[in-house]
């Protein structure tokens, strides 16, 4: 017989943390949340137009024909009890409208970084920094760019002592993971460490 009060692990509620991927046009971002998503990704993709060419920099970035207009949307199951549900955000500054509706709630944010192109993640790293929303900067390392340490990157972001930088592949599931990871257990550590401050 069982009481009322017994529980299995299936009844247990499950943990689901909201995760932003963000970072400049053609970064990877759609790449990631696709690679690591065990869900079909919602996708808000258009092709390219003549009348955006003069908007969107596609310098370095020259075979892309799609860009994200709204939002992607995957999820990824990180442990037993623990899910993330990653946003990815659109890359242009026209579509930043979006940044503070998708932000709220978020636990934190994957920035991602192309090194040939270091300068478009700049306004992401400044909005995640400005509103306190703990982030880690993945370097999605490109085939034929030039490699650079995570230090390089974090002095070159002039970053936080203690953001984490992380190389990784955003095609590959299991180091968008990892980034993943490291994300989840680095803000955890700063969500603790100001509940501390606030109750000292």
């Amino acid at each position: 017989m069982v009481s009322e009060h017994s529980t299995t692990v299936d009844d247990q509620a499950a943990l689901a943390l909201k995760i932003l991927v963000a970072g400049g046009f053609g970064v990877g971002k759609t790449t990631l949340v696709g690679a690591v998503s065990e869900i079909r990704p919602l996708r808000t993709e258009e092709l390219l137009s003549e009348a955006g060419q003069w908007v969107d920099d596609t310098d370095g970035v020259d075979r892309k024909v799609t860009t994200t207009v709204a939002m992607d949307f995957g999820r990824i199951t990180i442990r037993s009890g623990l899910s993330l549900y990653l946003f990815g955000t659109p890359g242009q500054d026209r579509f930043w409208f979006l940044w503070d509706e998708l932000a709220q709630g978020a636990l934190g944010a994957v920035v991602l970084a192309d090194t040939r192109r270091l300068t478009d993640c700049f306004p992401a790293v400044d909005y995640f920094e400005h509103r306190r929303i703990p982030f880690v900067v993945a370097v999605n390392c490109f085939a034929g760019a030039h490699g650079h340490s995570a230090e390089d990157v974090s002095r070159a972001l002039d970053l936080d002592s203690g953001t984490p930088v992380v190389l990784c592949d955003a095609r590959e599931r299991d180091s968008g993971k990892e980034v993943l990871i490291r994300l989840v257990e680095y803000a955890g550590r700063m969500h603790t460490a100001r509940l501390l401050d606030s109750t000292g």
